[in-house]
């Protein structure tokens, strides 16, 4: 069983940083792409940021110049470096990672999530 587990989350003043970690755990599986998305309450989950196993990285316009994805491939992790936050960043952040296990096509995993709140 391939489990996505996400730390880092939390309350912040407008203006701070948080850094934000996913570790995908099990076993015999090989990761493609992972990446960060986030739902405000009340909103649609969006794309935050995603990195491919080759190192390309995709960003929402609006957030590339604040927020860096960054890959360890080594340790299966994922992790977001989120700079100059402002309340309206505040989401539950979700990682996910397409998980190729054998011969099967990739399926997408999800992590619980991770609440990050920015005060005004």
């Amino acid at each position: 069983q391939v489990q996505l587990v996400e730390s880092g989350g939390g309350l912040v003043q407008a203006g701070g940083s948080l850094r934000l970690s996913c570790v995908a755990s099990g076993s015999g599986f090989t990761i493609d792409d992972m990446g960060w998305y986030r739902q405000p309450a009340g909103k649609q989950r969006e794309l935050v940021a995603a990195t491919s196993k080759y190192g390309l990285t995709n960003y929402a316009d609006s957030l590339k110049d604040r927020f860096t994805i960054s890959r360890d491939n080594a340790k299966n992790t994922v992790n977001l470096q989120m700079n100059s936050l402002k309340p309206e960043d505040t989401a539950v952040y979700y990682c996910n990672a397409d998980i190729k296990r054998g011969w099967s096509p990739p399926k997408a995993y999800w992590g619980q999530g991770t609440q990050v709140t920015v005060s005004s």
